[in-house]
C-alpha cells in the first residue's frame, strides 16, 4: 500500500468557492482509488473574523468588501451554479441571504476531528450544504447542532462545545499557523506540507497533482 498523502484543506464554510473545491476533490479521489491514498484534514479559515453573531445582507456585505454590483453577483452566482453544478454540489439559485459569524461552526468542526477524520468531512459537507444549498444561518447553534446530526455526531456533546468557548484557542493557533504561512485566500489545499493548490479548481487538477506528488514519493 503506497504511503497516503496528507491534505490540509483550509477553507471556510462561508466560502463558496470552497464547496466546489471540496466538490472537485473528492470527484478527483474518486477516481484515484485506491492508487494514491489520502488523508485530509480541515483547518480552519474566517473570511470575515469581525463579523457580528446577527450577520449581514449578503449583497451589502459583497457590496462593501469587494465593490461588486447586484448585477455582478447575479452573474458570479450563476457561475457558481453552473461549476457547483458539474461537480454534484446544488447551490441555491437565489444564493446566500446573509453573510454569518462561523467560529462557532470552526470550534466544532476541530471537535469532530479529535473524532475521526471522517466524522470531521461528513460535518464539514453538511455546513456546506446547510449554507449554500438550503440557506441556514451558521451562527445559529440549531443548525450546527443538526449539521452535527447529519453528520453522525454525538449531538448531546455538540451542544457542550458550543456552550461553552471549548477550543476557541486551538482554533486561533490552527488559523494563525496557517496565515503565517503565507494562506489569505481560500480554499487552499496543501499536499504535504509543501505544496498548495488554491481556489476552487476542477478535478482534473487535483487529479493530476495528486498523482504527480505520489508518484515523487513513490
Amino acid at each position: 500500500m503506497p504511503q497516503a498523502l496528507q491534505i490540509d484543506f483550509v477553507s471556510d464554510v462561508a466560502c463558496p468557492w470552497c464547496a466546489v473545491g471540496l466538490w472537485s476533490l473528492e470527484r478527483a479521489l474518486h477516481k484515484l482509488g485506491d492508487d494514491v491514498p489520502v488523508e485530509i484534514t480541515f483547518q480552519p479559515f474566517e473570511l470575515n473574523p469581525k463579523m457580528p453573531p446577527e450577520g449581514q445582507d449578503i449583497t451589502e456585505h459583497l457590496t462593501q468588501k469587494y465593490g461588486s454590483t447586484p448585477e455582478q453577483q447575479a452573474s458570479m452566482r450563476e457561475t457558481l451554479r453552473q461549476r457547483g453544478a458539474a461537480v454534484g454540489f446544488a447551490f441555491k439559485p437565489e444564493g446566500r441571504g446573509r453573510v454569518w459569524n462561523t467560529f462557532d461552526a470552526h470550534r466544532l468542526l476541530h471537535w469532530a476531528g479529535t473524532q475521526s477524520a471522517g466524522l470531521q468531512h461528513a460535518l464539514k459537507k453538511a455546513l456546506l450544504v446547510a449554507f449554500f444549498t438550503h440557506g441556514k444561518g451558521l451562527a445559529a447553534h440549531d443548525v450546527l447542532l443538526q449539521a452535527a446530526s447529519d453528520a453522525g455526531l454525538d449531538t448531546t456533546r455538540a451542544a457542550q462545545v458550543l456552550a461553552t468557548d471549548e477550543f476557541t484557542t486551538e482554533v486561533r493557533a490552527a488559523e494563525q499557523f496557517w496565515q503565517a504561512q503565507g494562506i489569505h485566500a481560500v480554499p487552499s489545499v496543501v499536499i504535504n506540507k509543501q505544496h498548495l493548490i488554491q481556489g476552487g479548481q476542477g478535478p482534473e487538477v487535483f487529479e493530476q497533482a495528486l498523482r504527480q506528488i505520489a508518484a515523487e514519493m513513490a
